[in-house]
């Protein structure tokens, strides 16, 4: 069993916090630090994140603070012989995350990268239907993340350059790292990409075209001030394949395919959440109990999506 740490107690710390409360035999939460005033006497809670991360009754910790802190406390639980989730970003540019690679690529059973749609039985389930259909090769795939914020707040993280703010940093690699699933060759090349400042000098929306191992057309969008289709749309020499909600899957889920002669859809049900779907395949990669990383990201694809998204943000033209 895993003895996780949570470091951070704001939005999605607070998720997988209700995630890590339920019954498992293989993790449990073992304490909870955070710079707010939250206490619960039921958990153990850790005055500083340093207190926590030296804690011998914990094995792996879940980093779900700013951005900006990010790097810092990873380097800090590698130090602690920690296994760490971070949640993403991993690093505010390229070159964090260059940093913490050349300290991680050898401990690469330590670290994963907490993009949680990657763990849910729906990416699993749509590569076993471009395994067992004839749909042909494909051609090009859509991939969008938006919604758009009602007020741009200076002091929101959303929307503070220093605190790691900006569309592309914060969503980008949601359509980046599902390019990434269908590249065989470690070849994308970025084509076009563009992207729109706001009034605090972080980009509120953004645009990139890709090429896939020179074959794949790829194109992503990302925004904070619109509400775009959340979905990925794949087309194939003889199909169309569809991902509706692809980044927070409901428990009920689907995934269309159109062909010429037909439509159907393969249906996903689980009682689990995404976070908890993560948290379970974290733990069990932490125990070598699943030495294949499946669809998880490790080091090594997390310093791929870094440099793309590090590019996009600043050759957007």
């Amino acid at each position: 069993m895993i003895n996780w740490g949570v470091i951070g107690y704001g939005r999605m710390g607070k998720q997988y916090v209700d995630c890590l409360k339920e019954k498992s035999t293989l993790f449990k939460l073992s304490g909870i630090s955070s710079k707010s005033n939250f206490k619960n006497k039921n958990f153990n809670f850790y005055s500083s994140y340093e207190d926590l991360l030296s804690s011998d009754k914990i094995n792996a910790v879940y980093i779900s603070t700013l951005n900006n802190t990010h790097k810092n406390l990873v380097i800090l639980a590698n130090q602690n012989n920690k296994k760490i989730l971070c949640e993403k970003p991993l690093g505010m540019n390229f070159s964090e995350v260059q940093e913490l690679h050349s300290l991680l690529k050898n401990r690469k059973n330590n670290f994963l990268e907490a993009i949680a749609y990657r763990a849910h039985p729906i990416t699993k389930a749509l590569f076993e239907i471009l395994d067992d259909y004839e749909l042909g090769g494909i051609k090009k795939i859509e991939s969008n993340f938006g919604f758009k914020v009602r007020k741009i707040r200076k002091e929101s993280r959303l929307f503070n350059k220093e605190l790691g703010g900006g569309s592309i940093l914060d969503l980008g690699c949601y359509p980046i790292s599902f390019f990434n699933l269908f590249s065989k060759k470690d070849d994308i090349k970025i084509m076009r990409s563009k992207f729109e400042l706001c009034e605090t000098g972080v980009d509120i929306d953004g645009e990139i075209n890709l090429k896939i191992d020179d074959k794949i057309d790829a194109i992503g969008k990302v925004s904070l001030k619109e509400n775009l289709k959340n979905r990925c749309t794949i087309y194939c020499e003889n199909a169309m394949i569809t991902l509706p909600s692809p980044w927070l899957p409901p428990n009920k889920i689907f995934i269309e395919v159109e062909t010429k002669s037909r439509y159907f859809k393969k249906i996903i049900t689980s009682k689990k959440n995404v976070y908890t779907h993560l948290l379970e395949a974290s733990s069990l990669f932490f125990l070598n109990k699943d030495k294949k990383l499946d669809f998880l990201v490790n080091i090594d694809e997390s310093l791929k999506i870094s440099k793309i998204i590090d590019s996009w943000k600043r050759k957007g033209s």
